[in-house]
């Protein structure tokens, strides 16, 4: 029997079948891990996909005379992300988004766009560096004296091309957020959602690499505002064009790779919005988890690590101290006694160990290693701890669980 494994004189557990009486099955079934998984998964798979970000921001930090509204905030977006900041108003989200798009000079920290460092940068660099973005504001700033064709055309005539060109490309914006029979209208003409789509249009019919957008859906209805962040995500998987879109519209977050919120200038969460609900998933076909609503299993994805450890990967050692608790998302681990030379046991998904040595505070008295490709979901010490003070049945699930191993 060894208490760093779900190994039991039957065999290790599963995420499926026990034979154990009513709720204490749930902890050996991993009910304890999937209570407290979540989706800081995003961390470990952007190193490893080695891409240039899009954006690339450390220790970023800005004031206002004496008041500091930004704190030391760090993110990255990689081309092809469409990345949702939310946060309330006056959180510094609109100051960040400026900051990237090179309309503030930044003050502390290390800011770069599309390879290019911000820091340090004149005002004529700063508007090199905005000729090579989309940008979307509230209000949609057009040309009062211009048609919507022209006022699309112009931003592109910026980038350079033919006149030709230009007016092909801005007929095909402009159509394309539904506004193909209004071209020689001027701003006046138009309602305010039409004018929200022109200033959309102007933005997005260069193509840019990266578009910055300031609640671009808060004055068009649903419709519209579908059509919007479908042509962003068209951009993002053709062109792998990168998004950051600060919004408080509800009806547009499926659409999202990530939503990040921001709180009195600090970044507080970081959420991959994939990989969460695919983590859900997960979750949702333990039996004694379906009693979870999908609004509790999505709080869940605060404290998560993901591991992606090749075959012959040493997870921990015999001997080694306690300090996190797994679950196998992919892959397969043996848990091994290097003492007695036995394997153990072989565990696949939905299984979990090293439970036991966070529990007794004594070291690990057996291995785990990769035995074929794994992705393993990890809690700390801290978050495995925290998971069984706000849940008391697990912590019940718990006692009856040690009991039964040690009988």
């Amino acid at each position: 029997m060894r208490p760093d494994s779900q190994e039991t004189p039957e065999g290790p557990a599963t995420a499926s079948s026990l034979p154990l009486p009513d709720d204490s099955a749930a902890f050996r079934t991993g009910t304890l891990s999937l209570r407290t998984l979540s989706t800081r998964i995003l961390q470990e798979s952007r190193r490893e996909k080695h891409v240039e970000a899009a954006v690339a921001a450390s220790g970023v930090s800005h004031t206002f005379g004496s008041t500091q509204v930004l704190f030391d905030v760090e993110v990255k977006v990689n081309p092809g992300e469409i990345v949702l900041m939310t946060g309330p108003s006056g959180s510094g989200k609109t100051t960040l988004l400026t900051l990237v798009g090179g309309l503030r000079s930044l003050q502390r920290g290390s800011l770069e766009v599309l390879g290019r460092q911000l820091a340090g940068l004149d005002a004529a660099q700063q508007v090199e560096v905005r000729r090579g973005l989309g940008f979307i504001f509230q209000g949609h700033n057009l040309f009062g004296s211009l048609t919507a064709l022209q006022n699309v055309r112009l931003g592109l005539e910026l980038q350079g091309g033919t006149r030709h060109e230009n007016d092909l490309l801005a007929r095909r914006a402009l159509e394309a957020v539904g506004l193909g029979g209004h071209l020689g209208k001027k701003p006046q003409a138009l309602s305010g959602g039409q004018c929200q789509r022109v200033a959309v249009a102007r933005a997005l019919a260069p193509r840019p690499k990266l578009v910055l957008a300031d609640e671009p859906t808060a004055a068009l209805d649903a419709d519209t505002g579908l059509q919007v962040v479908t042509l962003l995500q068209e951009m993002a998987a053709e062109g792998g064009t990168a998004t950051i879109l600060v919004t408080h519209d509800n009806r547009i977050l499926d659409v999202a790779d990530r939503i990040i919120n921001m709180v009195d200038g600090r970044l507080t969460s970081d959420v991959a919005v994939r990989e969460s609900l695919e983590v859900c998933e997960f979750l949702a076909k333990v039996p004694a988890f379906r009693r979870y609503t999908p609004g509790a299993l999505a709080e869940i994805a605060e404290e998560l690590t993901l591991r992606k450890l090749p075959s012959g990967t040493s997870v921990f050692r015999q001997g080694d101290p306690g300090d996190e608790f797994y679950v196998v998302w992919k892959g397969r681990v043996a848990i091994v006694d290097e003492a007695a030379d036995e394997r153990l046991a072989v565990l696949g998904p939905g299984q979990f160990f090293g439970e036991m040595a966070l529990v007794s505070g004594k070291p690990r008295n057996a291995s785990a290693v990769v035995e074929e490709d794994a992705e393993l979901l990890s809690l700390n010490k801290d978050e495995f701890q925290r998971a069984l003070q706000r849940e008391k049945d697990f912590h019940r699930q718990l006692r009856e669980t040690l009991t039964l191993r040690s009988l």
